[in-house]
C-alpha cells in the first residue's frame, strides 16, 4: 500500500503548519512498515491534532481533551494485535498530564505523537504547558509565570522506555516515527512544529530556529536503556495466566415458596461494625431461594470505622424498577447513628410497618407495630445485632422464614462462621 491517506479528506492545515508535515511523515512510516490499514488505530485528541483521525484510511477514535491515551490503553489491552497511534497537541499534553505519566509508568505498547506547536492553536493561541516564558501569546503575561515543560525529561523520569525529540521539518521524521512504532513498549515522540495561524503572529518562529533550539537541548533519541523492561500488555497476560481461576459466583436455586406477596421493603439502620451490609445480603440470598427478585442499596462512611450504616433491601416476585423506599414494610433500628441518619423516614411508618428496635436505641415518634429486643440481656454482641434482628423476621415469617434464612446463611458462610451465625439465629428471642 503506497499511501494510507484519505483522498476524500486529505490533510488540510494552515500553510506552513508542522501538523501537515507530521501527517505525511506518519503515512510514510506506515508504508515503510507495510502495515495493513485494518490493523492500525489512530486515537486523536481535541485541537488541531484531533483532525488526524479523518485523514487516514485506518480505524480511528476521536477522544476528549487530554484523555486520548486512556481510550488507546483500553483498545490496546483488548486488542493487543493492533498498532495504536495517539496524536496529541501540547494543549492536551498539559490537560492530560496524569494520563501521560501513567502511560510512561505502565509501558503499554502505544506510540504517542506530541504535535508540539507551543500554544492552544485552535482556541485562540493561548499559552500551553510547553510555551516558552519569553514569547508573546494570546493569553497576555500568563506564560511568563510558568516554566515550560520538557515532556521528554518528564517521560524519562516517569519510566518511559522510548522517547525522542525532533522537528516536524526534518527529512528523517518518517524513520523516527517508524522506530517509535516498532519499539515494544510506550513510545513518546515530541515533534516541534510551527503554528502559523496563531503562534507566529505574535512570536516569530521558523524551522531553522526550531532546529537550533533542539540542538541546544540534551539529546533524546530513542530507547531509554535505564528504563528497559517488559511491555505492559505482554507482561500482564503472562501474570494473568499464572493466577488461580476466579471463584465462580454463588449459584442460588429456587427451593422454597415465599408466603409474602407483592413488594417487600426493608430498611436496616445500624452503625459501623454491626455487619448491617452483610445482613442485607443475607436477606437478598433468602429472597433468591424463594425465587424472588432482590435489590440492595447501602450507605456508610467508607473512610472510618464509625458513623451510620444503612442497608435498604427490596424483595419482589416481579421485576424491580424503582429502588427508592419511602414507606418500608420493615424497619430495623439497632444503632442511634443509623436512626439519626434516616429519622425523617419514621414519619412515614404506618401501623402495618414492623419496627424491630434495640432497647437502647431511641426512635422518633411513629405509628409502626414495634418489637423491642434486649440484645445485651440475651448476650448478643453488637456485631451480631443485625443478624439477630433479621432472625426475628424469620421467626415471625415476615418477608422471609426460617428455612429461607438457614439456606441464605449456608450460601453466605462456611465452617465456624456458619456455625456461629446459626447459633445467633437460634438463640435470639422476641420480647
Amino acid at each position: 500500500m503506497n499511501s494510507y491517506l484519505n483522498t476524500k479528506r486529505p490533510p488540510a492545515f494552515c500553510a506552513g503548519c508542522g501538523h501537515e508535515q507530521i501527517a505525511h511523515a506518519l503515512d510514510k512510516a506506515f508504508a515503510g512498515m507495510k502495515l495493513k490499514s485494518s490493523k492500525i488505530v489512530i486515537v486523536s485528541d481535541i485541537g488541531c491534532s484531533g483532525l488526524f483521525d479523518v485523514f487516514f484510511n485506518t480505524h480511528a477514535m476521536h477522544g476528549l481533551h487530554g484523555r486520548a491515551l486512556t481510550y488507546a490503553t483500553g483498545l490496546k489491552m483488548a486488542r493487543p494485535e493492533l498498532i495504536v497511534i495517539v496524536t496529541m497537541g501540547d494543549g492536551g499534553l498539559g490537560i492530560g498530564g496524569a494520563h501521560i505519566l501513567a502511560a510512561c509508568r505502565r509501558n503499554l505498547d502505544l506510540t504517542l505523537l506530541v504535535l508540539n506547536n507551543f500554544n492552544f492553536g485552535m482556541t485562540g493561541g493561548q499559552f500551553s504547558s510547553t510555551t516558552p516564558a519569553d514569547v508573546k501569546v494570546a493569553s497576555g503575561f500568563l506564560n511568563l509565570l510558568e516554566h515550560p515543560m520538557d515532556i521528554c525529561q518528564v517521560a524519562c523520569s516517569a519510566g518511559a522506555t522510548y522517547a525522542a525529540r525532533c522537528s516536524a521539518y526534518e527529512a528523517g521524521l518518517p524513520n523516527k516515527i517508524e522506530s517509535g512504532i516498532r519499539h515494544s513498549g510506550f513510545s513518546l515522540i515530541d515533534i516541534w512544529g510551527i503554528c502559523p495561524g496563531r503562534y507566529t503572529r505574535k512570536s516569530g518562529l521558523t524551522p531553522g530556529q526550531i532546529h537550533d533550539s533542539l540542538e541546544k537541548l540534551p539529546p533524546v533519541s530513542g530507547v531509554i536503556k535505564s528504563n528497559n523492561r517488559k511491555e505492559y500488555g505482554r507482561h500482564y497476560r503472562e501474570m494473568a495466566d499464572r493466577q488461580k481461576p476466579a471463584t465462580p459466583p454463588v449459584q442460588v436455586r429456587t427451593r422454597f415458596k415465599s408466603s409474602q406477596s407483592g413488594r417487600q421493603e426493608i430498611v436496616i439502620l445500624g452503625g459501623a461494625g454491626q455487619r448491617v451490609i452483610t445482613a442485607g445480603e443475607i436477606i437478598c440470598y433468602a429472597g433468591l431461594t424463594a425465587g424472588l427478585q432482590a435489590t440492595q442499596k447501602n450507605e456508610y462512611n467508607i473512610t472510618v470505622l464509625r458513623g451510620p450504616s444503612v442497608s435498604e433491601i427490596i424483595l419482589s416476585a416481579n421485576p424491580i424498577g424503582f429502588l427508592g423506599i419511602t414507606k418500608p414494610d420493615v424497619m430495623i433500628a439497632i444503632h442511634q447513628e443509623g436512626v439519626k441518619h434516616r429519622q425523617a423516614l419514621f414519619r412515614n411508618l404506618e401501623q402495618t410497618t414492623l419496627l424491630i428496635q434495640a432497647d437502647d436505641v431511641d426512635v422518633p415518634e411513629n405509628a409502626a407495630n414495634r418489637i423491642v429486643i434486649h440484645f445485651d440481656t440475651q448476650k448478643i454482641k453488637p456485631p451480631d445485632r443485625a443478624l439477630a434482628a433479621i432472625s426475628v423476621l424469620a421467626k415471625l415469617g415476615k418477608v422471609i422464614d426460617s428455612q429461607m434464612l438457614q439456606a441464605a446463611l449456608k450460601l453466605k458462610f462456611k465452617d465456624k462462621i456458619l456455625e456461629a451465625s446459626l447459633q445467633v439465629a437460634h438463640k435470639i428471642q422476641m420480647t
